[in-house]
């Protein structure tokens, strides 16, 4: 069984914007048996870094329709975006370094940001994007 599961409550409504959410998920399924089977950290690292390289793509994603469609929450959504990175990016370097270690408290917040994050703020966005069409 899977850490995170994704169900409809998850979607967004925009295909290309679930289908990221769904990769993010899969990384932090990676993360989660990678840590179960006792993985090293040259096992672990990359999957970090995939994991923030791809919060990038979609931040970016979410952040040029905000832009196109002059969504209102727009700086609001991205001091979210900033934070998770910046949370995510801070705790790579400190296992790199050896000062951190891959918890379960960091899986957990990975897994409530990101559920909290889209079942709270992406969800204010669904009427808002499916009114300029987008699907």
């Amino acid at each position: 069984m899977d850490f995170i599961e994704w169900d409809d409550s998850l979607s967004v409504k925009v295909n290309e914007i679930d289908d990221q959410h769904k990769q993010l998920i899969r990384l932090i399924n990676e993360l989660y048996k990678a840590k179960k089977e006792g993985r090293d950290k040259n096992f672990l690292l990359p999957i970090l870094d995939e994991l923030i390289n791809y919060s990038f793509v979609h931040f970016t994603t979410e952040e040029k329709y905000f832009i196109r469609f002059r969504y209102p929450e727009t700086e609001k959504h991205q001091r979210a975006h900033s934070g998770f990175v910046d949370k995510v990016t801070d705790f790579k370097e400190a296992y790199y370094d050896g000062s951190a270690t891959l918890s379960d408290d960091l899986l957990e917040f990975l897994k409530d940001w990101l559920i909290n994050h889209i079942k709270g703020e992406d969800r204010k966005y669904i009427d808002f994007f499916q009114k300029k069409g987008l699907k």
